[in-house]
């Protein structure tokens, strides 16, 4: 009777055993199943991801102003082009935005007053051989007392006066385009090349082939490209955080994940009606798809703080909050091994080169030890939502 009893104890004790262990077991897992924010993934699901575990790292990131402007020329880097004594347009092929290299041909303008420059040209180079040696003959004659100083003096005023209007023909050749050398060979021309003085970028072009301009008009405005720079509007609130050689990060419209660097060079001093001044940057880099007048958006790094960073790609957004996600470890359901994760919500700092600072609600120490996903989070993102409007969770 002793016998059965003890056994009839045992059989109890291991029973309770067992029970408590299962009753441990799924407590665990209505716990698990109660928190929203839990992503649990097998292992054969997590080979599929991108996911990789990390932590946060201490980087120092600039805090930056968001400001807006346009790509902008100084006024030495826009050259008018203008044709002294006006003419025909005969030919270009110049439209705005055009491209342009130091040299190149940008124009042909004709006009026949250029044909009379040239023919006074040559009458005053043929006119200045015979004026020449006549002063050298005044010359010889007036020392030797043969002819009188006054012929002399006068033989000299016209061989010098001629002189200085070969002089002034010859810039006035020049200046239309045309080359002395090749008037004084007899090669005479009513029209002119106009090259471009700049690589650059042509701005406008006010006029059509075969109208006639004037010598005040312009034919086309180019920009020189190498001089470009950003422009931007800083109000008054933010003026006295802008100092000379902070660090500009600014990016198109067409392209808002491309973005560029300049450098503050010049701050405005004039405040205007608006309470903004225009502070302008130089370009790190040499960018041809840049034109004047393109708005853009920019950050003005305007000081540098040391924070917990991650990459960009570990941190989702939902519902307009931002979160990471910390691995929780590995355990063993159904004979399968589980990746458990949790959704954690973050503020949101400053991104800079590919990072972003993070801090943690009220617990920011955290961060040095825990464990995060650094890419890929959005999987976890998706999983976890699709799962919420299946009626389960991010099983």
């Amino acid at each position: 009777m002793k016998t059965k009893i003890y056994i009839i104890g045992i059989l109890s004790l291991v029973l309770f055993a067992t029970s408590c262990k299962q009753g441990a077991s799924e407590s665990k897992m209505e716990e698990h199943q109660e928190n929203e924010n839990l992503v649990e993934l097998t292992e054969a699901q997590l080979a599929q991801t991108e996911i990789k575990v990390g932590k946060a790292e201490k980087r120092i990131i600039g805090r930056e102003l968001n400001v807006n402007g346009m790509i902008d020329v100084p006024p030495q880097g826009n050259i008018s082009i203008t044709v002294p004594y006006g003419g025909f347009l005969k030919y270009t092929n110049m439209l705005p935005g055009s491209r342009l290299t130091k040299g190149q041909l940008i124009a042909r303008v004709e006009n026949p007053d250029f044909i009379e420059f040239q023919r006074e040209y040559v009458e005053a180079l043929a006119r200045n051989e015979y004026l020449k040696a006549d002063f050298e003959r005044q010359e010889t004659l007036s020392n030797e007392n043969v002819s009188s100083t006054k012929v002399f003096q006068r033989s000299k005023q016209e061989f010098l006066t001629n002189k200085a209007n070969i002089q002034a023909l010859e810039s006035k050749l020049r200046l239309v385009g045309l080359d002395p050398n090749a008037v004084r060979a007899g090669n005479f021309s009513a029209v002119v090349d106009i090259y471009s003085p700049i690589n650059g970028v042509v701005r406008e072009v006010y006029v059509n082939t075969g109208k006639y301009f004037g010598p005040q008009d312009v034919l086309m405005d180019i920009t020189n490209a190498e001089d470009l720079h950003v422009e931007l509007k800083v109000y008054e609130d933010d003026i006295p955080l802008i100092k000379i050689g902070q660090r500009i990060r600014f990016r198109l419209a067409n392209a808002p994940e491309v973005w560029m660097e300049a450098e503050v060079f010049l701050i405005g001093n004039n405040v205007r009606d608006d309470r903004s001044i225009t502070i302008h940057g130089h370009l790190k880099e040499k960018n041809e798809d840049l034109l004047p007048g393109i708005f853009i958006n920019a950050k003005v790094e305007v000081a540098t703080q040391e924070v917990y960073a991650v990459p960009e790609e570990a941190v989702v957004r939902f519902n307009g909050n931002h979160y990471i996600f910390k691995t929780l470890g590995q355990r063993m359901e159904a004979g399968m091994k589980m990746h458990d994760f949790e959704m954690t919500p973050i503020t949101l700092g400053t991104v800079e080169d590919g990072f972003v600072g993070i801090a943690l609600e009220g617990n920011t120490e955290q961060l040095a030890t825990m464990d995060l996903v650094i890419d890929d989070a959005f999987v976890l993102l998706a999983k976890a939502k699709n799962s919420e409007e299946e009626g389960g969770h991010g099983h």
